[in-house]
């Protein structure tokens, strides 16, 4: 008798009637960064209404539309009657994505076009080794600040220790040498 194979549950986004499928996971150096992020954030948070999550929540953009969501990387959350089971129908804070080569176009285009549209006040985008911080301003993101890591103190341009304050939250701040802590090729 042959043993059925129960399909694995497969990781998917549901972006304006389109099933974006995020399986197979990105490389491990993505969750090392967000993890970093998380884990800041977390702890400038302490003792607050407002939680952060990591990839594991699903955002409902469109609460009318119930079928649409996406899962952000990171995501501050404050208002929590909007939290229901895996989801959050309410209007984040704080949304950082962190870039995959099979995600890249996505998060710089269509969720940051909707997240936009959504009111998220503070936006980032970062890859293996940059941070662009974008700020709602009259309903449209402003590319506010841009870094690339250069964590050499020999180099002319070092800057691993600039400080990073989230606007919404500026007691809570990092090192762009923080975030990108653990990265390193093994």
């Amino acid at each position: 008798m042959e043993l059925l194979k129960e399909k694995e549950p497969r990781k998917q986004e549901k972006i304006d009637g389109v099933v974006y499928d995020m399986s197979p996971s990105a490389n491990y150096r993505h969750g090392i960064i967000n993890n970093n992020i998380n884990t800041i954030i977390k702890n400038g948070l302490k003792g607050s209404i407002c939680k952060v999550f990591m990839e594991n929540l699903d955002f409902k953009y469109h609460p009318e539309e119930a079928d649409d969501y996406m899962v952000p990387d990171v995501m501050i959350i404050c208002d929590r009657k909007h939290l229901k089971g895996g989801s959050y129908s309410g209007v984040p804070k704080f949304i950082a994505e962190t870039l995959s080569p099979s995600t890249a176009k996505r998060d710089r285009t269509v969720k940051k076009d909707a997240y936009e549209k959504a009111g998220v006040e503070e936006f980032w985008i970062v890859s293996l080794s940059a941070v662009e911080i974008y700020y709602l301003e009259d309903g449209k993101y402003v590319l506010a600040h841009s870094y690339i890591l250069q964590d050499d103190p020999e180099e002319e341009d070092y800057n691993a220790d600039t400080q990073i304050r989230l606007r919404g939250f500026p007691h809570i701040t990092m090192e762009l040498r923080d975030i990108f802590e653990g990265v390193e090729e093994p």
